[in-house]
């Protein structure tokens, strides 16, 4: 029996094409977060007892990729595994329909910003942070900037969109119907925030994310969705005209606030209309492409 042509290794995203989670897998895959947490969380205790400033400062570098070892080594097994009997679905596509790569690049960026400033009225009514809590963030803010950038817009992103659209979501899609499973996945990357205060905003993110992964399967776009929105935060967290505001509503007038919200939230309706343009391939229950697609397209160009 002729064996079929195996994945490309150069490329990070396809260790992981042939497992496509479904409830149980994906359960399976937050048991190993909450495992990766452990280990991540002894170990940052392992270094504070070296150096507690340190550890304030770095520690975050180290342990929070260590949440996700697990996850990721777990999933990476179970491709490899599935790989020798089962065709798989892309963790990252470009059905990105009339959209140049340029083009949908900057529309997912601006349409990130603005769902954040709409969604600045919830941090108006949200009652105080606990003083721990502001303490842990304030602290991720204001220590060295490339730790920041480091950890909240390259760290965050990666680690948190594999997980949340590119196995999760790409799983659910397969199984159930996009708004729920969507939902599901929003649902998820709010609890691993682990607080309300990000939580919120992270379950409406998910939404806005999730819906581009749907339909484009592009794991890049929502990655450089999260790190947008992240790095937009860390860097205005550091201007002095917004650093002791709890919103923007501190900040601009009533008339211009409430305006520019309005505007926002405008953009982010029209982004979703301009998305519901680029269709799902025929056969495809997502814009995650089958890798049999993607192995018959290569076959074709070699002969």
């Amino acid at each position: 029996m002729q064996r079929r042509k195996t994945r490309r290794s150069f490329d990070l995203f396809s260790a992981f094409s042939y497992y496509v989670p479904g409830a149980g897998g994906m359960l399976m895959l937050l048991a190993m977060f909450i495992i990766g947490a452990v280990i991540g969380n002894l170990t940052l205790l392992g270094f504070m007892a070296l150096s507690e400033e340190a550890a304030d400062t770095y520690g975050i570098l180290i342990s929070y990729p260590l949440m996700f070892i697990p996850p990721m080594l777990y999933a990476a097994y179970q491709s490899r595994k599935n790989g020798f009997f089962e065709w798989g679905i892309s963790i990252d596509s470009s059905n990105f329909g009339k959209f140049s790569g340029v083009s949908i690049a900057l529309a997912v960026s601006v349409a990130t910003i603005a769902a954040g400033f709409a969604l600045d009225p919830l941090n108006a009514v949200m009652p105080p942070m606990p003083e721990a809590l502001e303490r842990m963030m304030s602290s991720m803010m204001e220590g060295p900037f490339w730790v920041t950038i480091l950890s909240v817009s390259v760290f965050a992103p990666f680690f948190e969109e594999w997980l949340c659209r590119g196995m999760i979501l790409r799983g659910l899609l397969q199984k159930m119907k996009p708004g729920w499973a969507i939902a599901v996945s929003s649902l998820v990357f709010a609890v691993i925030h682990m607080n309300p205060w990000q939580a919120i905003p992270a379950f409406v993110f998910g939404i806005l994310f999730g819906y581009v992964y749907y339909r484009t399967g592009s794991l890049k776009l929502t990655m450089l969705m999260h790190c947008v929105n992240n790095t937009f935060s860390a860097i205005t967290g550091r201007m002095d005209m917004f650093r002791d505001a709890d919103s923007f509503m501190d900040v601009f007038s009533t008339g211009t606030y409430t305006m520019l919200v309005v505007l926002c939230l405008a953009m982010v309706v029209y982004f979703f209309f301009r998305m519901s343009s680029v269709r799902i391939p025929e056969g495809q229950r997502s814009g995650c492409t089958p890798v049999r697609y993607e192995e018959q397209l290569e076959e074709n160009i070699g002969q």
